[in-house]
């Protein structure tokens, strides 16, 4: 871009909005690409002060109003305040350039290349650049605010930086309260670790009370109820003194009585229980001290523990999902859902998605892996955890998953984009997705996407949760269908339709001609003219010509009455009949005149005797050609010639 005379530099920040004029332009330019050591024209600031002066300085009235503009400022969008502040302190440009649309004799230099386009098309006549001249020019400026402006001095700027920015902050953070998406995925992201924790911790517990009682995992195979009976049971030695008071008889409501109903509580079954107590009779395993006991149980009680919190923690993320993503979750489940959600990052970014990235989310190492081998790309994601597409045959898992990830990215942008959660949706395009394992299956055609549609809306507004679908039928009048302008073609055909109608007695008249005449023509054409009776064909055209002229006259006598209209009609009859009148004469002469089967036979005869004589003379030509050697073959040709001619008679 051409360099201006004059520029002119915007400084946005955190105290408000500056306006500078650049004086000598050269000095700065010159800066560039040059030694730190060299840059003296925009670090010191004697230099700097020559070369740019503060044209005008608007301080930001509070702090709500500088994060409004720092707000507009990120999403490069131009507030009033700014564009009053330019149109009060740039040069006034003349209402002809603007019109005519000519360059401005100054131009504003705008760090965001992004403010800089919206300010030229806010306000019309303004050239804004931004380029590294200005990134320089800025840059000094930021490194000598506090000297051009009086009032920021002391630690005033720093103050309204760190204000301004934990203002922005805040506001970012709570830009989205209600949709807690952050949850859910901190929620999932935990539910992983654990499943893997406790995984982990329930084998150490295995191996490590198996040394004392071994048979136990072989009576009880969930990890969790193992951990619980472990640290119920502690030591094995407590269950033999229970089966000896039942041998004696003796009912003492004592610990080991109490553990006994205790385990029954914890199995949930008396033979389960029984086969406990027998087992910890026979037991091989070794006898451990108080103090290893006592780490034992401590160990098993924080598995247990951190197994219950897992549980809770899944309630906790199945009323997030209800809330969040109501939908999406009653489609695919509340785990599978959450990843798809952590994964993208949030429901918008998983909304804005289309249902091929939903299909292959997760499986991102596959795909890559495929593209750079040239292999077959995967065809599912985190999407295979749900239920349906385990429920497929191998041949219909990649395409339930495409259609199953369609339904999703549906779901999640009704979840994303609706102001009042609900589950219609969710259930209905689940039923979906089971007709269309049902139409995989036995071949059952499925139901079309708009009848579901309408069923929801139907139910909706029984339910009485359609307001904004009743607010948009009621918004909507009825629309009178607009009449499209007539072409050419168009209104020539209105006009012979009315012309039509119109002369609708005349025509029957006149289509009575025409069909006697068409008869009259079919007739002559069936019926070949001999020599005798040439004269009377010719006579019997003249009469049909006079016959049909005289309809003709008839009908315009009748039409005269009936308009215009009719009259053009009748024109058009008599025409018709002269052009078929002329079809039939030249038929009449072209077609030959059938002679006797003698004359026939004596025609036949003149041709073979022609056909004959042509090839005797051909015979002498090359007889005389040829030389002596060649005669042989001219007397045999004579000798094939005189046969012919005999065979022929």
């Amino acid at each position: 871009m051409a360099d201006s005379p004059h520029l002119f530099t915007l400084l946005e920040s955190a105290a408000g909005y500056g306006l500078f004029e650049v004086v000598a332009f050269e000095e700065i330019s010159a800066s560039l690409g040059a030694s730190p050591s060299q840059q003296d024209s925009v670090t010191s600031l004697p230099l700097f002060s020559r070369a740019v002066k503060l044209k005008a300085f608007q301080p930001f009235a509070n702090a709500e109003d500088a994060l409004e503009n720092i707000n507009a400022i990120s999403e490069h969008a131009m507030t009033e305040s700014l564009k009053s502040f330019l149109e009060m302190n740039l040069p006034r440009v003349s209402s002809k350039k603007k019109k005519e649309g000519s360059v401005s004799q100054f131009s504003l230099g705008v760090i965001d290349s992004g403010l800089a386009t919206a300010i030229s098309e806010g306000i019309p006549g303004i050239s804004c650049r931004s380029d590294d001249t200005i990134r320089e020019i800025t840059r000094g400026l930021r490194l000598h605010l506090n000297s051009y402006v009086k009032g920021l001095d002391g630690g005033g700027a720093r103050q309204a930086q760190l204000g301004l920015g934990h203002s922005y902050s805040r506001g970012k953070v709570k830009f989205n309260p209600d949709r807690s998406d952050n949850m859910i995925i901190q929620s999932i992201a935990l539910l992983d670790q654990m499943d893997k924790d406790l995984n982990t911790f329930a084998m150490r517990v295995k191996e490590w009370y198996s040394w004392h009682f071994p048979e136990l995992k072989d009576i009880v195979s969930d990890n969790y109820m193992f951990a619980r009976c472990a640290a119920f049971i502690q030591d094995k030695k407590s269950l033999f003194s229970i089966e000896s008071i039942e041998r004696d008889g003796e009912n003492d409501t004592s610990e080991q009585t109490d553990k006994l109903s205790g385990l029954i509580e914890i199995v949930g079954d008396d033979v389960i229980a029984n086969s406990i107590l027998a087992a910890a009779k026979t037991s091989m395993g070794m006898d451990c001290s108080i103090v290893d006991m006592i780490n034992i149980v401590n160990f098993t009680q924080r598995m247990v523990k951190l197994a219950e919190f897992r549980k809770q923690l899944a309630l906790y993320l199945s009323e997030k999902m209800s809330i969040v993503a109501p939908n999406l979750s009653t489609l695919i489940g509340d785990t599978v859902a959450a990843r798809l959600i952590s994964k993208a990052g949030s429901l918008t970014n998983l909304a804005k998605a289309p249902a091929s990235t939903v299909q292959i989310l997760g499986a991102e190492k596959a795909l890559f892996r495929a593209l750079k081998t040239k292999g077959n790309t995967p065809k599912y994601g985190l999407i295979y955890h749900s239920t349906f597409i385990g429920r497929a045959g191998a041949k219909n898992k990649g395409r339930i998953s495409r259609y199953l990830a369609n339904k999703c990215s549906i779901a999640t942008r009704i979840d994303s984009f609706s102001d009042e959660p609900s589950r219609i949706y969710g259930e209905k395009l689940r039923e979906q997705v089971e007709e269309r394992l049902k139409f995989y299956e036995s071949g059952a055609a499925p139901r079309k996407n708009l009848d579901v549609m309408l069923e929801i809306r139907k139910s909706l507004e029984a339910a009485g949760e359609g307001d904004d679908v009743k607010m948009e039928d009621v918004g909507e009048q009825p629309s009178t269908p607009k009449r499209k302008k007539k072409s050419k073609k168009d209104k020539k055909s209105s006009s012979k339709k009315r012309r039509r109608d119109e002369g609708d007695d005349s025509e029957g008249e006149g289509t009575v001609s025409k069909k006697s005449e068409k008869e009259e023509g079919k007739k002559a054409k069936k019926e070949t003219p001999s020599k005798e009776t040439k004269d009377v064909h010719s006579g019997e055209e003249d009469a049909a010509a006079k016959k049909s002229a005289k309809k003709a006259k008839k009908s315009l006598a009748k039409g005269q009455d009936e308009g215009t209209d009719a009259e053009e009609e009748n024109a058009a009859a008599k025409m018709s009949a002269k052009k078929a009148a002329k079809k039939l004469r030249k038929e009449m002469k072209k077609t030959p005149i059938k002679a006797s089967k003698k004359d026939e036979d004596y025609e036949e005869d003149d041709t073979v005797s022609k056909k004959s004589t042509k090839k005797d003379k051909k015979a002498k030509n090359q007889l005389e050609t040829t030389p002596k050697s060649s005669k042989k073959s001219s007397k045999k040709v004579k000798k094939s010639s005189s046969k012919k001619k005999k065979s022929k008679e």
